[in-house]
């Protein structure tokens, strides 16, 4: 298994997209950190691991809030002694045409999505640039690289992961840490299967596979990039939309 005995931290995990990327590493040998804002669902999907029998462990955490995710990173080093590897996966989205948008859901998107990745990256960034090795990757969305009617907010957040990205693989690069992003088109989750069929049809209308993508998908892409196979590709953002963005 090709992530044996390595700590991955997989934020926004509890669920969806998240939980799916938790449970490939596990299903790989790693010991996964599911990480939640909601403290009964870590623990829920926590037990869900444990009782088949996977590597899994819970730190709720609020990504938004700095001290939290610092205290959450250092409980994880006393118990593990390490994190190899960083999944920045929480984010919300709070649509609304720009006229229409109030100044709170643009900065709650903005605060989840791009200030909770940043805060992750600065809390992880000691520990791993001191052991000269780690892997960084953030789930950033085709919608922050084509924009969308409606998403301003959520937009500017994902283009801001990219940009990041870019930034911190260059400065991390020589201590031997990669960074990367999976920017996914639209995948199918529960908030997807609530849209009217006429809507499902006319997204599928730009996506020339003609299909959603999985969350197993976004995952097996998360696999790769974490991978030894991946030790040359940094700084990149991979799109996982079925040729959506080409």
């Amino acid at each position: 298994m090709q992530f044996k005995d390595e700590i991955v931290l997989v934020t926004g995990s509890a669920r969806g997209i998240g939980k799916e990327i938790a449970l490939a590493f596990a299903n790989q040998g790693a010991t996964v950190i599911i990480s939640d804002i909601n403290d009964d669902s870590c623990e829920k999907t926590t037990a869900e691991f444990n009782d088949l029998k996977l590597s899994a462990d819970n730190f709720p955490c609020d990504v938004t809030n700095l001290s939290a995710v610092e205290e959450m990173v250092n409980k994880i080093l006393d118990k593990y002694k390490r994190i190899d590897i960083l999944i920045n996966n929480a984010g919300i989205t709070k649509d609304n045409l720009f006229l229409r948008m109030k100044e709170e859901e643009w900065d709650a998107v903005i605060k989840v999505n791009l200030k909770g990745t940043f805060n992750c990256c600065k809390a992880i960034s000691k520990p791993m640039l001191k052991a000269r090795k780690g892997k960084i990757i953030s789930i950033a969305s085709v919608i922050g690289i084509l924009g969308n009617i409606g998403q301003a907010n959520y937009a500017a957040s994902k283009a801001g992961i990219i940009g990041l990205t870019k930034s911190l693989a260059r400065e991390f690069a020589l201590r031997n840490i990669n960074v990367n992003a999976i920017a996914p088109g639209y995948i199918k989750t529960e908030m997807t299967d609530q849209l009217k069929e006429e809507t499902r049809q006319e997204i599928l209308k730009s996506v020339p596979l003609k299909r959603m993508g999985t969350p197993a998908d976004v995952a097996g892409s998360c696999l790769f990039l974490a991978s030894k196979e991946a030790e040359y590709i940094t700084g990149q953002t991979i799109k996982v939309d079925g040729g959506m963005a080409i």
